[in-house]
């Protein structure tokens, strides 16, 4: 009955997103002042975690020596268009890292929410308290 708990690594691979996005933020943060350094972005949990249901029955791959091609991974980085860079050709936009750091925190957030709910679920269920 309880061999597999899909809630929970749903809500733990959410939890590894928001920690790989936030660093992602820091990272562009520390370079706001570097010359010609482009800003960069991770594709979006949903993106990233899509369900075999909506990619038409197809199996997803989580790694390259899968059959079936190469992995959807949130270590996949996305440039910022660079056509709105400063003068010195920086991309980086300290509000925009902002918006996205706050993001990244609710992302957490939810993921945390959604492991305590499943989990009180779960300990309800068992009838424990």
């Amino acid at each position: 009955m309880f061999q597999r708990l899909t809630v929970f690594e749903t809500a733990y691979a959410m939890a590894v997103h928001a920690g790989q996005k936030q660093a992602v933020v820091a990272q562009n943060v520390a370079n706001a002042d570097t010359p010609g350094y482009v800003a960069r972005d991770l594709p979006s949990f949903k993106d990233i975690y899509a369900p075999a249901e909506s990619s038409g029955g197809m199996q997803r791959a989580t790694r390259d020596g899968h059959l079936h091609g190469r992995a959807a991974d949130a270590r996949t980085m996305i440039e910022k268009d660079p056509s709105f860079a400063s003068p010195d050709g920086n991309s980086v936009s300290i509000d925009a890292e902002m918006l996205r750091g706050t993001d990244a925190k609710r992302q957490h957030d939810r993921s945390l929410a959604i492991y305590r709910s499943a989990l009180t679920i779960l300990r309800t269920s068992l009838g424990r308290q």
